[in-house]
């Protein structure tokens, strides 16, 4: 007969402690620190298990919390599982939000790792879906790529600031050409001002140029075959470009594994909460759970509904549908037209308009899911 351990992992860059639970012993065993750690020596630590119990067959179950290691540790147990032939191992990447059994008031590195040896051991938890290599470093290219889009609003911010410290307000439209000329030429009070509002501009030049770099290549990325036909069929969606199709496609990996629609839209943050007791029921906002960049995105598409009319098409709909599938292309519009009136139905009931744009899009989500899924009769 198999026994099962469950080895807990509280992982960080200095130092990896270790707590194992079995059922059967009552108690969290064998808890111990390693200074330096890496994945090597949580496969020290479990043959060390193994060894004291020679006679018997042992699965080892280890877990730790999503954090800064990302899916590198995981990668590293599971290729180690794969060449150790006499080691039978499983790993779990654990989001901490779900854990039901929490630690109390006294925290320490001994005390975590028992709490995520005995939550893996119980079920008490929900498992990070791990995507490919490959995805994963699209994935991390995109948001260097949105990282950069902050860093240009912050530039853009510090030079409004700076031209207004020195009594310059440029009140026409900002950023467009005629802005653009006009720092260029305006002069602050003394040399060093100059010279900072120079060098905020040749930095602002720089993050836009690498902007449309990455743009193109993102664009290149998306022609692939791992990617094209799902970034097409996304982008028969109003609201949905090249950028958010490829960054719902890498982040999510498998949209199957989401059993219906309200379920990726609770993934996305994008469903009310409730905090109901008795006969009370109170339902609160949305929930903001789970991803937070895709909820941003799913977000920033909805926005496009509030504009024009829900029976409308622009031209650069109409190009991203032209070759698609009849019953793609059928199933966007369905989606355009519901969501259009959605959003207008809700803002004559007197609801806020950001309140309408959250849910257009969650129910842009639920068309995303289907689409996805091919849920789309």
């Amino acid at each position: 007969m198999q026994s099962i351990i469950y080895v807990g992992m509280d992982v960080h860059t200095e130092n990896f402690t270790f707590a194992s639970y079995e059922f059967g012993k009552g108690d969290v065993f064998a808890v111990d620190q390693v200074i330096g750690a890496t994945w090597k020596d949580a496969i020290k630590y479990m043959k060390t298990l193994q060894k004291q119990r020679p006679k018997e067959d042992i699965h080892f179950v280890c877990g730790y919390e999503a954090g800064c290691f990302g899916y590198s540790l995981y990668n590293e147990l599971m290729a180690a599982a794969t060449d150790e032939k006499n080691l039978s191992l499983q790993c779990v990447i654990m989001a901490p939000s779900t854990m039901a059994i929490q630690g109390n008031r006294k925290k320490t590195d001994r005390r975590d790792a028992r709490m995520i040896a005995t939550n893996l051991a119980h079920g008490t938890y929900s498992s990070v879906y791990v995507v490919s290599k490959e995805d994963n470093g699209v994935r991390d290219y995109i948001r260097m790529r949105d990282d950069t889009k902050k860093k240009i609003r912050s530039t853009k911010q510090q030079i409004n600031a700076l031209c207004l410290r020195h009594g310059k307000n440029y009140t026409a439209n900002k950023w467009t050409v005629k802005h653009y000329d006009w720092l260029h030429k305006v002069v602050l009070e003394d040399m060093y001002s100059n010279i900072t509002l120079r060098e905020y501009l040749h930095q602002l030049s720089q993050l836009e140029e690498n902007l449309v770099r990455y743009d193109k290549e993102i664009e290149e990325i998306a022609t692939r075959d791992r990617y094209a036909k799902a970034v097409e069929k996304l982008c028969c969606l109003k609201g949905i470009n090249t950028i958010t199709a490829l960054s719902l496609v890498t982040e999510i990996g498998d949209f199957n594994r989401f059993s219906s629609a309200d379920k990726f839209a609770a993934f996305l943050g994008l469903v009310p909460g409730e905090y109901s007791s008795g006969g009370s029921i109170n339902r609160t906002g949305i929930t903001k759970h789970g991803n937070t960049y895709l909820r941003r995105l799913i977000t920033e598409s909805a926005q496009g509904y509030s504009k024009g009319t829900p029976y409308t098409k622009s031209w650069r709909l109409k190009a991203r549908q032209s070759g698609q599938e009849k019953e793609i292309v059928d199933y966007c519009d369905r989606a355009r037209i519901y969501l259009g009136k959605k959003y207008f139905r809700l803002k004559q009931n007197g609801k806020n308009g950001n309140v309408c744009k959250t849910a257009v899009a969650r129910g842009l989500a639920c068309f995303v899911w289907g689409l996805m899924t091919d849920n789309i009769s």
